[in-house]
């Protein structure tokens, strides 16, 4: 029997490869016999630089750079086991997870962490350059990620606007002459999970400023700020990425990449799966565990990395069962999807920080306790009348034939 395990992380508590250790662990217990491939992922947000570099046999580099607010960070990103395609994530220099609550300011963060962390990646002299746009704590239209590219964001009278969104207001003119040459001769695919437009009511600032901080009297100010970036890059480019599907993503990055490069943008969760071979690894396997740390209707809706996961498996014939931190309003609506099954870890009731404090523990738990299920739960009443004690049964055989 084969088993692939393959969450995403579970966000303020566990890396991915750290879910899925514990998620193996807790299987080991029941199933000692069995095979098992441990394939953490990501949708392009936290995680992904440790995802790709675990899957392919690749190298983490840690360098110094700015974070969202300015500050000295040690962020780190990813050159792949090919030696030649380089991964960055902009939740590592620039990222929430970076930030208190009381430090988050929309209008004052700037991606030009993010920036530097690209310099360092095309320093090494790569061919590919995989972009993962999630979990971001910027608003800036990717304007510092230029900057620090060489890209020059000027004023009417020439000097440089100040960092961050709002700045982006007496944007007047682009000097794009100092641009790093090597971003049009790298393959660059962007990673994300985010559909949403740069600007109106589905626009970045709308929909995903609240969660960096945005009030209801900043979100228009952050809008026109995107909407000055957007009209001075697409005169100075002939391009336009306002409407795009995209060019949300990251506070807007996603609009800066498609002005300034020629980025292919693709689900963060698909990147993943095909630099990690999945479905040549998981071939032949009765069964694929997915994780996350809240699984609500928006993973059905945005696509997210057990969605996708599901997906993949579907397509090979195998069933997936996610394993979540929390279930919300509309988790069902993943059966919809496709999901087999989804259950949630908590075995009792506990505080949030108890949760969170001990989440490697109670994950063990709940796939012990799946493995318990799976195993005793027979397909009918009659077969558990003829079924002698403790005899085996694979999952697949449970919840649907492969």
């Amino acid at each position: 029997m084969k088993i692939v395990i393959a969450p995403d992380s579970f966000k303020g508590s566990l890396t991915a490869l750290q879910a899925a250790l514990a998620i193996k662990r807790g299987l080991v217990n029941v199933w000692p016999d069995a095979e098992y491939l441990v394939f953490p992922v990501s949708d392009g947000g936290v995680g992904t630089v440790e995802a790709l570099v675990y899957l392919t046999g690749g190298t983490t580099f840690v360098d110094e750079v700015k974070d969202s607010l300015g500050r000295k960070i040690k962020a780190a990103w990813g050159l792949l086991g090919d030696g030649k395609t380089a991964v960055v994530e902009i939740a590592s220099a620039c990222g929430l997870m970076n930030l208190s609550p009381k430090d988050l300011d929309p209008a004052r963060a700037c991606t030009y962490g993010f920036g530097q962390q690209i310099q360092k990646a095309l320093e090494k002299g790569i061919d590919r350059l995989i972009l993962g746009l999630g979990g971001s704590a910027t608003n800036d239209a990717g304007a510092g990620m230029l900057e620090a590219l060489g890209l020059k964001l000027l004023k009417a009278d020439g000097t440089p606007i100040e960092r961050g969104a709002h700045g982006l207001g007496e944007l007047f003119s682009i000097d794009s002459s100092g641009l790093n040459p090597r971003l049009g001769e790298v393959e660059i695919t962007v990673a994300c999970a985010v559909k949403n437009p740069l600007l109106g009511p589905k626009g970045t600032s709308q929909i995903f400023g609240p969660k960096k901080g945005a009030t209801n009297l900043l979100i228009p100010e952050l809008d026109k700020a995107l909407a000055k970036f957007h009209e001075v890059g697409a005169k100075h480019t002939g391009r336009s990425a306002d409407s795009k599907p995209g060019a949300g993503a990251a506070g807007g990055v996603g609009a800066a990449l498609m002005l300034f490069t020629e980025a292919t943008f693709v689900k963060g969760i698909e990147v993943v799966l095909k630099e990690g071979r999945f479905a040549e690894k998981a071939a032949g396997a009765s069964l694929i565990i997915a994780g996350e740390g809240t699984t609500d209707q928006d993973t059905l809706w945005w696509g997210k990395a057990p969605l996708g996961v599901s997906d993949a498996g579907r397509a090979m014939g195998i069933p997936t069962i996610t394993i979540a931190g929390a279930l919300e309003v509309g988790y069902q609506k993943l059966y919809d999807g496709g999901m087999a099954a989804v259950m949630g870890v908590i075995p009792y009731p506990m505080s949030y920080p108890q949760a969170i404090g001990d989440a490697s523990r109670f994950l063990e738990d709940a796939a012990w306790r799946l493995a318990r299920i799976l195993t005793t739960k027979l397909a009918d009443a009659g077969e558990a009348e003829s079924r002698p004690a403790g005899t085996h049964v694979e999952p697949a055989l449970l919840i649907g034939e492969t």
